[in-house]
């Protein structure tokens, strides 16, 4: 299926606030600045369809997106960004958690890491909560384009090492740039939604 509609629903920040609807979601984590929003707008093929910003720590609500009324994009709050008020941090942790949690429609989550960045405290929570809770989660590298191909290599390389137990899945490398890496990620899109694959294809 072509992404012909592409729209934001709502934001949330309690249970009560998500959308009705059933539809498989597909959820986007990372750390502030990561590029969360650049990676769904390249993936859906709309420039402002998730707000991008050079300020980390906007993202401060669950995002949710419909995609062609088929499927639903879920952006979470970016986590570890120093100059975010205490308060809104603690919010934020159970905020996601529970969304992680109860979410039954949850297919399949994204964790983010620019792939100039070794893992941060935070990501490897992050990893060690999904794997404990048996979340179906893959890893991708974001703003490949920012480094030359032989030092990506080695960056993939070096944070497979750095997760150890939690990089044994799927990592790969994207840049919403150059859309390297755009046709793996929705390949995995469709493998955890259950429709026909065909209904889902990259946007050129």
């Amino acid at each position: 299926m072509k992404i012909t509609e592409a729209e934001f629903v709502k934001s949330a920040v309690h249970p009560r606030h998500y959308p009705e609807y059933g539809l498989p979601e597909i959820a986007f984590a990372g750390r502030s600045n990561v590029g969360k929003s650049s990676l769904i707008n390249a993936l859906t093929g709309r420039r402002r369809l998730a707000q991008t910003s050079n300020t980390p720590g906007r993202t401060r609500a669950i995002n949710f997106f419909l995609l062609n009324n088929k499927l639903s994009f879920v952006d979470l709050p970016g986590y570890g960004y120093a100059r975010v008020p205490m308060e809104m941090k603690k919010n934020w942790r159970p905020m996601v958690e529970s969304y992680l949690k109860i979410r039954d429609n949850l297919r399949l989550v994204i964790v983010i890491l620019d792939i100039r960045r070794d893992p941060a405290e935070g990501d490897l929570d992050l990893l060690e909560w999904l794997k404990a809770y048996a979340v179906a989660h893959a890893i991708v590298l974001t703003k490949s384009d920012k480094i030359s191909k032989s030092e990506a290599r080695v960056r993939e390389d070096r944070i497979r090492a750095a997760l150890g137990d939690y990089g044994t899945g799927p990592v790969i490398r994207f840049s919403a740039k150059t859309g390297e890496g755009k046709e793996r990620v929705w390949g995995l899109i469709r493998e955890a939604i259950p429709v026909q694959s065909s209904e889902f294809r990259v946007q050129s």
